[in-house]
């Protein structure tokens, strides 16, 4: 009967985060059709090759940090709170830096892919500005954000295990797209 209650418990506390997730995705779709965004890929060829990516990284590097936060907050090795401490500060830190390195580093590979297949592409400073605005603010947000929830849930008796990877996904989703159209236009009035 434990299996059954415990099978529920995640259920109860999932399905919420799950229904929210699917408002984000709907909403971070629509500002990726907007009129503003196509022009913004229409300006900047090669932008559609790293969005993919861009997006999936966002999940995979702060869905790790969310992971490790967990844990330590099911160790007591990490307070839900925040503070200087000296584990969730590294952690929070190799995930910046991881977050940056990698946006960067899609930048110069979506470059590098169209050059190699002579397709028109974006100029290389643009592309890596881009991904660098983009991924210095979601960075940011997504940090904060998922630190915030991921304290609240535990505070409030949820298990964060349970919200992670729909928080993680659903934030990166819809701040990466919106932070992509911004990035796009510093970009854009600064080239």
């Amino acid at each position: 009967m434990a299996a059954r209650q415990d099978a529920w418990r995640i259920y109860r506390e999932s399905l919420p985060i799950l229904v929210v997730s699917l408002a984000g995705g709907v909403f971070a779709g629509s500002v990726l059709g907007s009129e503003g965004m196509t022009a913004g890929f229409e300006r900047f060829p090669g932008l559609l090759l790293l969005l993919p990516a861009f997006l999936a990284t966002r999940g995979n590097v702060y869905g790790a940090l969310g992971a490790r936060i967990s844990s330590g907050l099911h160790q007591g090795m990490i307070d839900p709170e925040f503070s200087w401490d000296r584990r969730l500060v590294n952690a929070v830190a190799a995930s910046f830096i991881n977050g940056i390195g990698i946006s960067v580093f899609i930048g110069v590979l979506s470059w590098g892919i169209l050059q190699l297949l002579g397709r028109e592409s974006a100029r290389l400073v643009e592309l890596v500005g881009i991904m660098l605005v983009s991924g210095v603010l979601t960075s940011v947000t997504l940090i904060f954000g998922m630190l915030a929830l991921v304290f609240a849930s535990y505070e409030y008796g949820l298990d964060p295990d349970n919200l992670i990877g729909p928080i993680v996904t659903t934030l990166g989703d819809i701040f990466g797209v919106v932070f992509l159209f911004v990035a796009i236009t510093v970009v854009g009035v600064i080239f």
